[in-house]
């Protein structure tokens, strides 16, 4: 990772703090060349309310060498690998520290199961509890049926178009429908809230005994 960025912070930040990188500038170099304060850029990198002006993201842009669109990732809307592959680019291997660091946020990912169509992925909100994967659905559909089958997978993943990186993590164990009023309890708590507003208060657990995750980034001479 680069100088004051961390898994997990804020697409804007990222971008910034791996440009930089690129233009081999320290922290205080590109805010200097930038007009701004080191402390500020710090903010820009690390905040996640961090809302910088146009002014401020075209002077920190023309310091880096890019565009403000690249930073402010413009064009996300439209359908990943537009910009063709990144050159040169490393596909890495995550450790199983890093893998969980990009999960552990929660958020929207993937359950990956077998139906009588063939293999199935569907989008769901979720939340981690410890190393498992929590997500609520209906009672009545596939997904919930699928918790008898014996290998299951969950998939979160996360594409910049802007920059052509990306990175993906893969779980693979046994789903269970959670029944015990104590799991229960500690499921709720997690405040997961499906983007379908239809009562899907039936809580799956995801409990992975394989973990694997990739990540593809820009190459950086160091």
């Amino acid at each position: 990772m680069s100088e004051g960025s961390e898994v997990g912070g804020t697409d804007l930040g990222r971008r910034i703090a791996e440009q930089r990188a690129r233009a081999g500038l320290s922290r205080e170099e590109a805010a200097a060349q930038a007009g701004m304060a080191p402390d500020y850029l710090a903010y820009l990198e690390t905040n996640p309310t961090a809302d910088p002006s146009r002014g401020a993201l075209v002077r920190l842009a023309t310091a880096l060498g890019t565009t403000p669109e690249a930073l402010s990732g413009a064009g996300l809307t439209a359908p990943p690998g537009q910009h063709g592959p990144p050159r040169p680019a490393v596909l890495e291997v995550l450790t199983q520290a890093e893998c969980w660091a990009y999960i552990r946020p929660g958020g929207v990912g993937r359950f990956l199961y077998n139906a009588d169509r063939g293999p199935v992925a569907v989008p769901v909100n979720y939340a981690m509890l410890g190393n498992a994967a929590i997500f609520r659905t209906d009672d009545r559909t596939a997904a919930a049926g699928a918790v008898s089958q014996q290998r299951v997978s969950f998939d979160v993943d996360q594409i910049d178009d802007a920059l052509s990186e990306g990175w993906s993590v893969l779980l693979s164990g046994t789903a269970t429908i959670l029944t015990r009023p104590d799991d229960l309890r500690a499921a709720a708590e997690l405040g997961i809230k499906p983007w379908p507003a239809d009562g899907r208060n039936t809580y799956i657990r995801l409990v992975p005994d394989e973990v694997t995750g990739r990540r593809i980034r820009l190459y950086v001479p160091r």
